[in-house]
């Protein structure tokens, strides 16, 4: 029966593009952060929807479990299969082109496969942005952005994943290909279907292309990091900005001390603009679409009244590209120095922003009077309510002691979560990683809707079993 259904999937995407060896299946199966390595039939990688289709309906025909996969970036096992091998794994990334730019609707349709950086790329050789930023994107794939709604950067201004989505191409569960590749702002025909593939993580059926928003590129952009002594203070910080500044605030990211001490132990030879330490800092990006001028002017007197007013205690306001990309990369380079300094738990959590302080005072006690001399590294995108709140060892700790603390760890964060009315995943999805907390946090109408949708969409369950519900 196996040898008929990969003969048959041999058949419709080529011997060269089923592999079924060891060697060739490895860098498919583990997941990014290297936690976990999983088991398959095979790798498929078709190169066009009609090839995502076919698959997709041999797959439905002997009832073959199917876990499509992008870029391999997620950080909650969402696309690898378990350890089984009953699954096969879908790679889209074959699937990886521009099909259309058009500069007067600002879209731009592109495969699933596609990589982030080429779709910012191309948008800026047409004279456009596309505002979708993450630490990955030089590797992750735009179908795994919107499978799991990513945020990153510049969610402040130009929302998630969602919103700068217009249209899909869907592969269902059935292998039918669903065309909605419609650059609309305005479709008042019906349910969203648009909306319940993004975010589903694969488990509905299977993005193969998409239109996505576009916009002018803005005049100039500026930077400052801006050094404080709390999170409240940020919070104070971004209200002024909003104020003052309005939709050309376009970034706004909060870093710990101990995150940027993490950076500046493991990557030198990035800027560390301050002589002295501060509890806090904010990355702040102020974007015109007017002049450069005007964006120095906006950020300069914000600074200015914030540090009038005893928000702020410092600031650098980069004078320069290479200095603001500088700034830049100490942020990105967050989450390299926590693997460089070793394993930690991890947290991607949403929160009102109006209670991201009360929320860390809380939390930080907690887990301090739980686990003594443990690390906190929180950072994150501040300006949209997310945080990456990650708890790391105590020195001298090993740290797979440590990591057989993270139920417990878990548990306090989630609890704590739950409690300020958040999220426990922001942006990273739910996987496998999180589904069993996704009971615990969930009311039962919301899971019996999820259900209802999955066994309707999907009811013999072959889409990427075993993730999120």
């Amino acid at each position: 029966m196996t040898s008929d259904f990969l003969g048959r999937c041999r058949d419709i995407a080529g011997d060269a593009h089923v592999l079924t060896q060891e060697a060739d299946m490895a860098p498919f199966l583990t997941d990014w952060r290297g936690r976990f390595t999983g088991s398959s039939q095979a790798v498929l990688r078709p190169g066009t929807t009609g090839e995502v289709a076919d698959l997709i309906k041999a797959c439905a025909a002997w009832r073959v479990p199917v876990v499509p996969q992008g870029g391999r970036t997620g950080l909650v096992l969402g696309s690898v299969p378990d350890a089984s091998g009953t699954a096969v794994l879908l790679s889209l990334s074959r699937l990886n082109q521009v099909r259309a730019v058009d500069k007067v609707n600002h879209t731009i349709t592109v495969d699933a496969g596609c990589i982030l950086q080429t779709i910012q790329e191309q948008a800026a050789a047409h004279g456009c942005l596309f505002p979708l930023s993450l630490a990955s994107e030089g590797s992750c794939t735009i179908g795994g952005n919107l499978s799991t709604n990513a945020g990153g950067t510049a969610v402040l201004r130009y929302g998630n994943t969602r919103e700068l989505c217009l249209g899909l191409e869907v592969v269902t569960a059935q292998g039918e290909v669903w065309s909605g590749l419609r650059g609309l702002r305005k479709d008042n025909t019906g349910y969203d279907l648009r909306g319940l593939f993004i975010g589903a993580e694969g488990t509905l059926g299977v993005i193969t292309g998409a239109v996505l928003r576009l916009y002018p590129q803005p005049k100039a952009s500026i930077t400052a990091l801006v050094a404080m002594t709390s999170p409240r203070s940020a919070l104070d910080l971004l209200t002024l900005a909003q104020e003052q500044c309005g939709a050309s605030l376009t970034g706004f990211e909060l870093m710990s001390d101990y995150a940027l001490r993490l950076v500046a132990t493991h990557f030198p030879t990035l800027p560390q603009p301050f002589g002295v330490r501060h509890a806090q800092y904010v990355l702040l990006e102020i974007s015109s679409s007017e002049s450069e001028a005007h964006a120095v002017d906006l950020l300069e007197r914000a600074i200015e009244d914030a540090l009038d007013r005893d928000i702020a205690d410092d600031a650098v306001v980069a004078t320069s590209l290479a200095q603001s990309r500088g700034l830049w990369q100490v942020r990105e380079h967050i989450s390299m120095a926590q693997a460089a300094a070793g394993k930690n738990i991890k947290h991607d959590i949403s929160l009102p922003i109006s209670r991201i302080a009360d929320f860390l005072e809380t939390t930080d006690a907690a887990l301090l009077a739980a686990f003594p001399d443990c690390r906190i590294v929180c950072f994150g995108h501040v300006g949209d309510g997310n945080l990456h709140y990650n708890i790391a060892p105590p020195d001298g700790m090993a740290h797979e002691d440590f990591l057989a603390n993270q139920d417990a760890i878990n548990r306090i964060v989630h609890d704590s979560v739950d409690a300020f009315a958040g999220s426990i995943s922001a942006e990273h999805g739910i996987g496998a990683l999180k589904r069993d907390e996704l009971v615990r946090y969930k009311s039962a109408v919301e899971l019996d809707m999820m259900r209802a949708i999955k066994s309707a969409l999907d009811p013999l369950g072959i889409m990427n079993p075993g993730k999120v519900l």
